[in-house]
C-alpha cells in the first residue's frame, strides 16, 4: 500500500513538471485569470477603475447604515425593506418580493421582525383580501429617515464636488446600469422623474 501512495505522489510531480515544461502554471480544469489577462484579448480594456470605485463607494455608502441597523438587530435586508416601505406606502409583498428578488421565507423572516418591533404594519387589500399591502408606522419613518440622513449627506457632499448639473449624469448613469425589464419599475416607483 505505501507503495501506491509514494508511486501516485511521483506521477503528481512528472505531471507538474510537464505542464511547467509546456507553460500551463495550473491544472488544465482550473481558470488562473489577472487583470493582464482580462484586458489582453480585448478591444476595450474592461473598466476595472469604475468597478473597484463602484465597490468601495457602496461599502461606504451602506456602511454608515449598517452600525444603526445592527444596534437594533438588523441588517440591510431589513433596511432595502424599510426604503421601499417608506418609497411607496401601501406596497403590496408580492411587489417587494419581484424588486428584491429574494425567497418568500427570507421576506417573511424580515418582516416578522420589523412589524414585531413596531417599524412596519401590513394591512389586507381593500379589493383582495389575500394581498397584504405594507406601510412604515411613525417609528419606521422615523427610523428610516435616521438612516437616510447618512447616505443623503454622502450622496449630497459627492454631487456637490463634481460641475453643476451632473447630478442628472449620476443619475443617468445608475438608471442605465439597472436591467431594461426594471427600467418600467423605476417609472412607477418616481425614481426616473429627475433624468
Amino acid at each position: 500500500m505505501p507503495d501506491d501512495l509514494t508511486l501516485g505522489k511521483q506521477q503528481q510531480l512528472r505531471d507538474k513538471k510537464r505542464r511547467h515544461l509546456c507553460g500551463a502554471t495550473m491544472a488544465v480544469n482550473k481558470i488562473n485569470v489577472n487583470i493582464a489577462d482580462i484586458n489582453s484579448g480585448s478591444a476595450k480594456p474592461l473598466p476595472l477603475d469604475i468597478m473597484g470605485l463602484f465597490f468601495f463607494a457602496y461599502r461606504d455608502f451602506v456602511g454608515d447604515a449598517d452600525a444603526l441597523l445592527e444596534r437594533q438587530g438588523f441588517g440591510r435586508a431589513h433596511h432595502r425593506v424599510l426604503y421601499f416601505v417608506n418609497l411607496k406606502p401601501g406596497m403590496p409583498v408580492a411587489d417587494l418580493l419581484d424588486i428584491l428578488k429574494i425567497t418568500k421565507q427570507s421576506l417573511a423572516r424580515v418582516l416578522r421582525q420589523l412589524i414585531d418591533n413596531g417599524y412596519v404594519e401590513q394591512q389586507t387589500g381593500p379589493m383582495d383580501r389575500r394581498q397584504r399591502l405594507l406601510y412604515a408606522t411613525d417609528k419606521g419613518r422615523e427610523f428610516f429617515a435616521i438612516l437616510s440622513k447618512s447616505q443623503a449627506s454622502r450622496i449630497e457632499a459627492a454631487i456637490a464636488s463634481l460641475p453643476p448639473g451632473s447630478d442628472r449624469i449620476v443619475r443617468g448613469f445608475l438608471a442605465s446600469m439597472v436591467e431594461k425589464s426594471d427600467r418600467p419599475r423605476l417609472d412607477r416607483l418616481s425614481l426616473t422623474q429627475n433624468l
